[in-house]
């Protein structure tokens, strides 16, 4: 799918919110509608594919210190095969994003052949979205190093189960850690990057053919000098990741969802920990004090998150009762909410410069925005 392109309903709605769809049009007999309707949709796209549409979701609420009055989910992406991921931003305002392509469901059009994983560059200007990268390796979280290299964690279900780096002025990429002992990692999932250059990443496996080659899913830290060490165990299914901006805590999303692949009919899993964690983060990167700040049971938790230069949490939560964007305080107190209706959402990401404020949500197929009142914190470039 294009990325310009929506389903057949999002199109429709479209059509109808631009007048290109009028009442006596739907009155034509089939094959003048037809007709009508292809020009309609010549017209609707000829200026390009730069749109932003309101997904009908219901309206956010919270403290308006970190979420303004009238704040509300765009959608401006929605050309996915089955589940966007790992968004990150780049100083220069381009997004990029991984279009996570399940072998079970993606293949090419005659339905023969796999997908191995796509990435998209997403440019908030010209609103247009374009491959970045295909395959991906099955990328899935990503951020932006100190010295604007991509930094991408790849999965398994035929990805490279490894941690590499993409230098952006050349387009080379580098493996930074493919084996820990000697052995494939699980399915690496997300990372986030201290002051001091140091990636910490999670190791958990949700789906691929591959087997299990570590024997826990952990937390690892890949220090500058390349040495690889195993931080945290105790995290049950460690998922997102991120460092706190005074460089003190370590938070981990531990979602423990019971299965290491897709569950076929009639298949069943009991889930594990679902829940936010902080660990204490001393200068040498060991991490002690761990502690839970929210505890989403018997719901599912959170996948991905960022934070604000205030030190709040803003992660994407995959409950089954209320899905969305929710925003904690560093001590765990829910501070706002955004629903994302029936989808589940992903992972989050703040803007660069005038749009610091502006978080990115993957869910589902799609990408969307909300400006939020708090500006994101980013690695200071070096």
């Amino acid at each position: 799918m294009k990325p310009e392109q929506r389903t057949g309903g999002t199109l429709m709605k479209t059509l109808r919110s631009a007048k290109l769809l009028s009442r006596p049009m739907q009155m034509l007999k089939n094959r003048n509608r037809r007709a009508v309707l292809a020009l309609a949709i010549v017209a609707a796209f000829a200026a390009g594919p730069a749109w932003a549409e309101d997904p009908g979701f219901p309206a956010p609420n919270g403290d308006p210190g970190v979420l303004p009055a009238g704040a509300k989910l765009d959608r401006v992406f929605d050309g996915g095969c089955m589940l966007t991921e790992g968004i990150a931003t780049s100083p220069d305002g381009m997004v990029y994003f991984s279009d996570i392509t399940f072998t079970k469901f993606c293949k090419d059009p005659s339905g023969k052949f796999l997908q191995a994983g796509n990435i998209w560059k997403y440019d908030p200007k010209t609103k247009q979205a374009t491959i970045f990268r295909s395959p991906s390796g099955m990328s899935n979280g990503m951020k932006f190093d100190a010295q604007g290299n991509l930094v991408i964690a790849e999965g398994a279900d035929y990805g490279g189960r490894r941690l590499t780096k993409t230098d952006m002025k050349t387009g080379k990429s580098y493996i930074l850690s493919g084996l820990y002992n000697g052995q494939p990692y699980n399915s690496l999932n997300d990372l986030t990057i201290d002051e001091k250059g140091r990636i910490y990443f999670t190791d958990p496996r949700y789906l691929g053919w591959e087997p299990m080659n570590q024997p826990v899913q952990a937390v690892y830290r890949l220090d500058p000098d390349g040495k690889v060490t195993r931080l945290i165990t105790d995290a049950a299914k460690p998922n997102g990741v991120q460092v706190s901006p005074d460089q003190k805590t370590l938070y981990v999303l531990a979602h423990d969802n019971g299965a290491h692949d897709f569950l076929e009919k009639g298949e069943t899993a009991q889930k594990g920990m679902m829940a936010c964690l902080a660990y204490d983060l001393s200068p040498d990167g060991t991490v002690s004090n761990r502690r839970v700040l929210v505890n989403w049971l018997p719901n599912d938790g959170g996948d991905g998150m960022s934070i604000d230069v205030d030190g709040n949490l803003y992660i994407a939560v995959r409950s089954e009762a209320a899905p969305g964007l929710y925003v904690y305080s560093p001590e765990g107190k829910q501070l706002a909410y955004v629903s994302t209706g029936k989808e589940l959402p992903t992972n989050v990401a703040f803007g660069y410069g005038n749009d610091a404020n502006l978080l990115y949500l993957t869910s589902g197929k799609s990408v969307y925005t909300i400006r939020m009142a708090k500006k994101g914190w980013h690695l200071p470039s070096s």
